[in-house]
């Protein structure tokens, strides 16, 4: 059993918009310490952001719009904590205290996944998708719901009938749908709006692709300072991690579909 959404779910709007104020926080400095919250519904976003890179109000304003429309943005900048910053200055290690688990993903997650990225292909548009077993649920606003059921066979298709979706009908938030992001991986902590030095970003990504990798669960456990986790340099971590969200074109669009 598992659920996905799609870019355009009002949850997912967010993530994407604290992704790309982390991909400009990445455009100013290597290693940026940022971490960013988002709300947004009703035509209103709110955008809290505590960083050490030199970002511009404006910069992130375009980004809201870009992603989410024209609304009223309100940006709060700060810097981040200044015992946190200094205690990163003599090396990489890790950002946060906090236990990850790595799981493989199963045949049913893996069909979800790409039924939904299918389905958002034709139609660009506020939706969510559950796969349980041989019942598949899809709620795909904007679309017919005939030319849907015509394409999957028994499947039930927004059972109470058509709807709009979008932040003008709910809001959304910042690693609300770590569900869809992360199937059997999720723990504590959340994917979306950190830097790489945060363990919720690098180490949730190494442990789910070694997960993948060997074939059976990975769970990992780790203190804010560790100079290790696995075995391995907390570095190496981090670089495994960069080289997967520079593969796939940055944190906003880490943020669409998470992790598969």
């Amino acid at each position: 059993m598992i659920e996905k959404v799609n870019p355009c779910h009002p949850d997912k709007v967010a993530d994407r918009i604290a992704g790309a104020v982390v991909d400009l926080a990445y455009a100013i400095d290597t290693n940026p310490k940022v971490a960013v919250e988002v709300l947004i519904g009703h035509g209103v976003c709110h955008v809290i952001v505590e960083t050490t890179a030199a970002l511009c109000k404006a910069d992130i304003i375009d980004a809201v719009h870009r992603i989410a429309g024209k609304m009223d943005t309100d940006v709060v900048i700060v810097p981040q904590d200044t015992h946190l910053t200094h205690n990163q200055e003599n090396g990489v290690r890790c950002g946060d205290n906090g236990i990850f688990k790595g799981m493989p993903l199963t045949g049913e997650q893996k069909e979800l996944a790409r039924i939904a990225r299918e389905i958002y292909a034709e139609y660009p548009f506020d939706g969510k998708y559950i796969l349980d077993g041989n019942r598949l649920i899809i709620c795909q606003s904007n679309a017919p719901a005939d030319e849907i059921k015509a394409r999957y066979a028994g499947s039930e298709v927004n059972p109470l009938g058509d709807w709009t979706g979008g932040t003008d009908v709910d809001t959304g938030a910042t690693n609300r749908k770590l569900g869809s992001d992360m199937a059997d991986s999720v723990t504590g902590g959340g994917l979306h709006g950190k830097d790489l030095s945060k363990a919720d970003v690098s180490v949730n990504i190494y442990a789910f692709l070694k997960a993948q990798e060997c074939g059976f669960p990975v769970e990992l456990c780790c203190a804010i300072g560790d100079e290790t986790i696995d075995d391995i340099p907390y570095a190496q971590v981090v670089a495994i991690a960069r080289e997967f969200i520079n593969s796939i074109g940055g944190f906003e669009k880490f943020a669409e579909w998470g992790l598969y």
